[in-house]
C-alpha cells in the first residue's frame, strides 16, 4: 500500500492547474475578440454593401405564335422542346382560299385600271361633243338673224302691197302672196329662235356632262386614281394573307405548349404555339422592400443557378423595378383595409439582365431558381 502524500503537495496541484488554464483562456478571448472585429470590420467595409436573396426566378418575354388567318392546318413542322431560329416555318395553313382571293383581287386591280383609262377618254370625248354642241349653237344664232332678215323684208314687202291694195295698183294675188311670205318668215323666225334655246340647252347638259366626268379624274392619273388605289390595297391586302397562310417563328428560341394538329381548323388569333427565346432569359429577383434602399438601376449583380450549383456564377446588372408588389398584381389582393389587418413585408420584383456570352455558355431555362447578389456600393442610376 502506497504511501500517502503530504497535504502541501495535495493543495499546490490544483493551483498549478488554474495557472495553466488561464492563459488559455484569455487566448482564446482574445482570439473571439479579433474574430468579433474582424467580422465587424468585415461587414462594415464589404459585407454591408451586398443584399442578396434566393427568392428569384429565370424568365422571358414569350412570343405567343397566332395565325393572322384563318384556314385549316396542313402541315405543322415543329415539336415541342425544339430549337427554332426567326423566321422559321412553323406551320402551314392551306392557302387554296387565299390564291382565289388574290386572284380574284388581281382582277379588280385590273379593271378598275380600265374604268379609269375609261374615265380619261371619256373626258376626250365629250370634249368633242361640247364644242360640237357649240358650233350648233352658233349655227342656230346665224339661222336666226337670217330668218330675222327675211322676216324684215316679208313685212317691209306686205307693208307695200298693202298700201298699193286700196288704190288697185296690186292685184289681189300678190297682196295674198305677201301676207303668205310674211307669215311664213315669222314662223320661220319663230322657229329659228327655238332651235337656238334647244342648242344652247343641248350645250349646256353637254358641259355639265363633261363636268361630271372630269370630277372622276380631276388631279389625278390612272395609277393613283382612288378606285385604283383601292383596288391595288385589296390586292396588296390579299397578298398578304396569302403570305400568311405560312406561320413562321417570330424570333429564335425552343417550342413550346404546341397546341396546333394537322387538319385542325383555326382562326386567326388562335393561339397555337410558343417561342421562348432562351438567349434573352432575364432573372426577376424578389426582394423585400427593406432591402431596396441602396438598390439602383444598374449596379452590378451576381447570379448563382440551382441547376449549375454553387461553382457557376452569372454576372449582370439592374435592369429595373416592377411597377407594384406580387401582391398589388395578385388575381386577388389583399383587403388590407379590414380590421384583421397584420402587416407583411411585401417584396418587389426587380429585373436583372444577365451577360449573354455567360448565358450562352450555360443556358438556362423559364422559371428556374436562382440566387442573386447586388452591390449597392457600385455606381449606378436612380430606380
Amino acid at each position: 500500500m502506497s504511501a500517502a502524500l503530504p497535504a502541501s503537495v495535495t493543495e499546490a496541484i490544483p493551483d498549478r492547474r488554474h495557472a495553466r488554464r488561464k492563459p488559455l483562456l484569455l487566448a482564446l478571448a482574445g482570439a473571439v475578440g479579433v474574430i468579433a472585429l474582424a467580422s465587424g470590420a468585415w461587414w462594415s467595409l464589404y459585407g454591408a454593401r451586398f443584399v442578396s436573396t434566393d427568392n428569384a426566378y429565370t424568365a422571358v418575354e414569350i412570343a405567343q405564335v397566332t395565325p393572322a388567318v384563318a384556314g385549316t392546318v396542313r402541315e405543322v413542322r415543329v415539336i415541342d422542346t425544339q430549337a427554332v431560329k426567326a423566321g422559321d416555318v412553323l406551320a402551314v395553313i392551306d392557302d387554296t382560299d387565299a390564291r382565289l382571293a388574290l386572284a380574284e383581287a388581281e382582277a379588280e386591280l385590273a379593271r378598275a385600271i380600265r374604268q379609269v383609262r375609261g374615265y380619261v377618254a371619256n373626258d376626250d370625248g365629250l370634249g368633242a361633243q361640247v364644242r360640237a354642241r357649240e358650233a350648233e349653237t352658233q349655227a342656230a344664232l346665224a339661222r336666226v338673224t337670217a330668218a330675222e332678215a327675211d322676216f324684215e323684208r316679208a313685212r317691209v314687202d306686205l307693208a307695200r302691197r298693202e298700201a298699193l291694195a286700196d288704190s288697185g295698183a296690186v292685184s289681189g294675188d300678190d297682196l295674198t302672196r305677201a301676207q303668205n311670205a310674211f307669215a311664213g318668215a315669222r314662223a320661220n323666225l319663230l322657229a329659228a329662235r327655238s332651235a337656238v334655246d334647244s342648242a344652247r340647252a343641248n350645250h349646256h347638259s353637254a358641259k355639265g356632262v363633261r363636268q361630271a366626268n372630269a370630277v372622276l379624274i380631276d388631279g389625278t392619273t390612272p395609277g393613283d386614281h382612288p378606285e385604283v388605289a383601292l383596288a391595288r390595297a385589296r390586292r396588296d391586302r390579299a397578298r398578304i394573307d396569302l403570305e400568311r397562310t405560312v406561320i413562321r417563328a417570330p424570333v429564335g428560341g425552343v417550342v413550346a405548349r404546341r397546341q396546333v394538329q394537322v387538319g385542325q381548323r383555326v382562326d386567326a388569333g388562335a393561339p397555337l404555339l410558343a417561342v421562348v427565346p432562351l438567349d434573352e432569359i432575364h432573372v426577376d429577383a424578389n426582394f423585400k422592400e427593406v432591402q431596396l434602399d441602396k438598390v439602383r438601376v444598374g449596379q452590378p449583380v451576381e447570379v448563382k443557378a440551382d441547376r449549375y450549383g454553387s461553382d457557376a456564377s452569372y454576372h449582370g446588372f439592374v435592369e429595373g423595378f416592377s411597377g407594384g408588389t406580387g401582391a398589388a398584381f395578385a388575381v386577388i389582393p389583399a383587403q388590407n383595409a379590414t380590421g384583421n389587418w397584420i402587416k407583411v413585408v411585401q417584396r418587389l420584383p426587380v429585373r436583372i439582365r444577365l451577360d449573354p456570352q455567360e448565358l450562352a455558355d450555360r443556358p438556362l431555362n423559364v422559371g428556374l431558381s436562382m440566387s442573386v447578389r447586388i452591390d449597392t456600393a457600385a455606381a449606378g442610376s436612380a430606380p
